[in-house]
Parts: C-alpha cells; sequence; structure tokens
C-alpha cells in the first residue's frame, strides 16, 4: 500500500469513524481514501471549510466519546494548532497525522522533517504535550496510527503521527491490523447525562488563575507518567558503536544504509532511532552515552532533534548534526561521509 492509505485504513480499523480534513500536497491521497471508505464503514468523511474547521471537528467529536482523526501537511498543521491546544487543554483525545513538506511558509512539497519543533516543542499555545509518533516504515504508519487511538484514549491527549512526503508517497507491503471497535468506556463524554451522573462539560476555559495552575500541575503529573511508560526506540548496532548516529523516520533508513558501509570501512557505526519523539527516549541515549565517543544526527532539516540529543548527552560527549534540507533527502554517501569526518575529527583529538 501507499503510506497515506495505509495510515488510512490503519485508522479505520482502529474504530476511527469520524475524518475532518483539508487538502494539501503531500497527504492528500490519505483524504481521498477515507472519502471512499468512510461511508462503506457507517462512518462520516467530511472535507471541512479549512484546517481550522477541521480540527474543531475533531474537537466536537472527540468530546462526544468518539474517535476522530484528521490530517494534513506542514502549513495545514499551523492553522490547527489554536484546535490542538484547546484538545490538550480540555483533555480530549485525538489523532493528528502529519505528513511533513519543506518550510518554512507554503516551502515546498517534498518530503522535510522541519516539523519536529512544532510537534514536540510548540504545537499551540500553552503548557502542553502531544504523543508524537514516528514511522520509517509504511508498516509502521500502520502501526502507528493504530495505536495512537489507544494512546490518546489511554491519556487523555492527542496523538500526532509526524511521518513525511518520502513515506507517505511511497509503496511497500504490509500486514494490516484486525478491526476493532472502539468500545472503551468514556465517563468524561458528554453524551447526555440521563440524570444518572452530573454534567459532563469538554471545556479549556479557567478564569480562576489557580484552578488553571491546578489542572495544569495534575496534566504534568500524567506526562511525567507517559514519559515513564511509553519511550519508544529501536537500537541498530549500538552495543559496541563509538559512532552512535540518532535519525528519525525516513533519515533512518538512510542512516542504516550508511552505518553498514561504514562498518565496512572499519568504523564502529550504530543507531538509535527515536520512535517517539515525545516523550523523546532518553533513556535509550543515556544506555548508549558510556560506550560511545561521538553522537551524530540525520535530519531532513536545519538541525532539530539535534537539541533533545544534546539535552539527552548532556555535554558527556560531542554531539554533530548532518541534515539536507528544502525537501532535499540526504543520500547514503552523504550520511556515511559526515560519519567519516566524525570518526576523523575523534582520531584527531586522539593524537
Amino acid at each position: 500500500m501507499k503510506g497515506n492509505e495505509a495510515l488510512a485504513e490503519a485508522a479505520i480499523r482502529a474504530g476511527c469513524r469520524f475524518f475532518f480534513g483539508y487538502p494539501i500536497t503531500p497527504q492528500t491521497e490519505l483524504a481521498a481514501y477515507m472519502a471512499k471508505r468512510m461511508p462503506k464503514e457507517n462512518g462520516v468523511y467530511l472535507q471541512a471549510e479549512s484546517e481550522i474547521a477541521a480540527i474543531n471537528m475533531v474537537y466536537g467529536a472527540s468530546a462526544a466519546g468518539k474517535r476522530a482523526m484528521t490530517s494534513s501537511s506542514s502549513p495545514g498543521i499551523s492553522l490547527k494548532a489554536e484546535g490542538i491546544s484547546y484538545m490538550a487543554g480540555a483533555d480530549l483525545p485525538g489523532v493528528i497525522i502529519n505528513v511533513q513538506r519543506g518550510g518554512p511558509g507554503l516551502g515546498g512539497i517534498q518530503p522535510s522533517q522541519s516539523d519536529y519543533f512544532q510537534a514536540t516543542r510548540a504545537t499551540g499555545h500553552g503548557d502542553f504535550h502531544l504523543i508524537v509518533l514516528a514511522p520509517s516504515t509504511v508498516q509502521e504508519m500502520t502501526d502507528h496510527a493504530y495505536i495512537a487511538f489507544d494512546l490518546a484514549d489511554e491519556y487523555r491527549v492527542p496523538v500526532m503521527v509526524l511521518a513525511d512526503g518520502m513515506l507517505g508517497q511511497m509503496m511497500e507491503p504490509v500486514v494490516l491490523p484486525e478491526p476493532k471497535t472502539d468500545a472503551a468506556e468514556k465517563p468524561w463524554a458528554v453524551t447526555g447525562h440521563k440524570g444518572e451522573r452530573p454534567h459532563n462539560i469538554a471545556n479549556s476555559l479557567y478564569l480562576a488563575p489557580e484552578r488553571l495552575e491546578e489542572t495544569n500541575v495534575e496534566r504534568y503529573e500524567r506526562y511525567e507518567r507517559i514519559k515513564a511508560a511509553e519511550q519508544r526506540a529501536e537500537e541498530y548496532l549500538v552495543e559496541d558503536a563509538e559512532i552512535v548516529l540518532v535519525a528519525f523516520g525516513a533519515s533512518s533508513r538512510i542512516a542504516r544504509s550508511a552505518i553498514d558501509k561504514a562498518r565496512e570501512k572499519g568504523i564502529k557505526a550504530g543507531l538509535i532511532r527515536p520512535i517517539t519523539l515525545w516523550p523523546f527516549p532518553v533513556d535509550a541515549i543515556e544506555a548508549a552515552v558510556p560506550g560511545a565517543k561521538a553522537f551524530l544526527t540525520v535530519e531532513m532539516n536545519m538541525g532539530q532533534m539535534v537539541d533533545d540529543v544534546r539535552l539527552a548527552v548532556n555535554g558527556r560527549r560531542p554531539v554533530e548534526f548532518f541534515g539536507r534540507t528544502g525537501g532535499i533527502i540526504p543520500t547514503p554517501a552523504e550520511t556515511l561521509a559526515a560519519i567519516e569526518r566524525v570518526a576523523a575529527s575523534l582520531e584527531g583529538g586522539a593524537r
């Protein structure tokens, strides 16, 4: 399947029955797939009048206790930011797909990873986080869309699947998950109380500052539980690695190829691939620090995830960056050259 279509089919099989979107390249196939499939699944597909409208429709469906999703690409996610913040402020689950393109501004329609800061630092205003999943294959596009709804419901937070145009457009074999229904009980939903319970209200407005502070503190206690339980990463040849590459999504595929070439040249390189960008897998980085001599991040941007790696390493090892931007995908040869530069600098320092 094409990556965008795999995302859509997996969401349907996860029990999503409400999709609200707006076309933008390179994720439009996802919305087109939903337009065909949702009516057959007794679901709702609605092309909203704008990205702003789409995310607020997700807010409404989620408040009613239903599994809902929207998808877009970089500039469209920026337009959704206010609504995402409202969802976080009202403790509403929901799934947001970002199939990234180059930026800033309209940028270009080619693959990019330049929305890392947006996803992990500033998806919207206020004190809040999203769980952010970063697939690297079409199979993971499927798997992450499927589990995103469970994570969202378990922690009552929005979850973002942060992909890119390369993964959205490429085709690979996939194993589709078994369909399931959205059977989770949601006692907080605004579904009518029938005189049996107090009114439920979906709201993010707190006029009393003490009440808002109390709510934010409680939410951050939940975030700490997420950090403890949901850090996810994959390791490749890290056990004896002296140079540890850190790359997510499509960049990790390129990094893995470069590592194989580096090993053929006698350079002990390995890979940590963050699967959750938030919570960032600091435990995996921490475990690699004692054996590593240096870290190298590989990204399709001007250097964003490198800041999180530096925070995790905390000055104990050098952390270098290699990336391409503007929609240019780094090649394995370029990445190998970056590994060799780090290896040369380590040898020079040793002398």
